[in-house]
């Protein structure tokens, strides 16, 4: 019995084809390939007790209670996987030929590689596990035997992993394809960006969506900040939606949130063609208070934060802006960290960001000036250079 096998590159080229992860579901929050459906095989502490026996007693042992665990979720695993229920008498005796050859060696589940799958289609299963070993090769086996259309990811997820780190490192090429969007806290800087992609798709590149933080001391609060693998998964899945250059981009330190940007991002970032966003303080604090207090839950957010903010700003600052958030005065919060932290910020942090544009954010015109201007970039770009 033999499994294709196709790489990450190959992979992703076929059309109606089921991702399926077999990994735990801790190891699927980590990270996973965009629309896979996870269905462990085996669940965090199921994946943790059989790893302990494989070090700790033999692989023998762990062999064996991983089979047994898989056995016990074996219904709703396939449930899970083909979208319906397979009768027990349909796949019990073929999961126990197959745990027998297990026990009798690996190599039993052997696999080809090959590049594409003649006549794949909408029901055909993609499985893949860590690297493509006994969890994806031991469940593509019961599948094929089952009759049903499969093939594995080769190398697993940490091939998909090695395929992202090296699409980051080779992009963008050339000469930087950016209009950075920079502009003091508040300015609405992300409402700007969400405008253009709204009026031109594929036009922006909003590093702070996808890291799912705005990149501050509270830029975390109502958000669901991501780790580095997932961030980087979802910068290369945008990556792919974008249309032609050059794309608008928020200035942004090296690190957003937690995340740190790729050297050939951030470096293209840094040499684009700067566009300052101004606001009146009023208009700045407004836009705060309709982001950070979106949602009622975010209150207890803020209260917790605060108190990190009045230390740095200095002792005489204790309890302060926690006071008037206690006493439903976000507004006086928003204005008092603009001028004392936020902006003393900026003029030290964005200095070295020249403006080749500047903006008003209360500009009615904005979007449509923008696009205007990146039209004529655009075009100015395809036109050869005199000899």
């Amino acid at each position: 019995m033999r499994i294709p096998t196709l790489s990450y590159d190959d992979a992703r080229r076929l059309r109606g084809a089921r991702w399926v992860d077999l990994r735990s579901p801790a190891e699927h929050a980590r990270d996973r390939i965009p629309g896979a459906l996870n269905a462990p095989l085996l669940d965090d502490q199921q994946r943790a007790l059989v790893g302990t026996l494989y070090k700790q007693v033999s692989p023998g042992a762990a062999y064996d209670r991983g089979l047994e665990f898989a056995a016990a979720g074996m219904p709703e695993l396939l449930a899970r996987i083909l979208g319906r229920d397979l009768p027990r008498a349909e796949w019990e005796p073929r999961f126990a030929e197959l745990a027998q050859s297990l026990r009798a060696g690996a190599a039993a589940v052997g696999v080809e590689r090959v590049s594409s799958l003649p006549g794949a289609g909408a029901g055909t299963i993609l499985l893949h596990c860590w690297r493509g070993g006994m969890r994806s090769r031991s469940v593509a086996a019961l599948l094929q035997a089952l009759g049903q259309p499969v093939a594995l990811l080769d190398g697993g997820y940490k091939a998909y992993r090695s395929w992202i780190l090296a699409r980051l490192a080779a992009w963008p090429p050339g000469p930087s394809p950016f209009l950075v969007i920079s502009g003091a806290t508040g300015t609405g800087k992300t409402l700007l960006l969400r405008e253009l992609e709204a009026a031109a798709p594929g036009t922006v590149l909003d590093l702070e969506d996808l890291a799912q933080h705005r990149s501050s001391i509270l830029g975390g609060v109502g958000k669901r900040p991501v780790r580095q693998a997932s961030f980087e998964s979802r910068l290369v899945a945008r990556i792919e939606q974008l249309g032609p250059p050059p794309w608008f981009i928020e200035a942004e330190s090296r690190k957003v949130g937690d995340v740190i940007l790729p050297p050939a991002l951030w470096l293209a970032l840094r040499s684009g063609f700067v566009i300052e966003l101004s606001a009146r303080t009023e208009t700045r604090v407004r836009i705060l208070v309709d982001d950070y207090l979106e949602r009622p839950e975010n209150l207890a957010e803020i209260a917790e934060r605060l108190p990190f903010l009045e230390q740095r700003l200095g002792a005489e600052w204790n309890g302060r802006l926690s006071a008037l958030l206690a006493a439903g005065r976000p507004g006086e919060i928003a204005a008092l960290l603009l001028e004392h932290y936020y902006d003393p910020l900026y003029r030290h942090s964005g200095a070295d960001l020249l403006p080749g544009m500047q903006i008003a954010a209360e500009d009615p015109a904005r979007v449509e000036r923008l696009l205007e201007m990146r039209a004529a970039r655009a075009e100015r770009s395809l036109i050869p250079a005199s000899r």
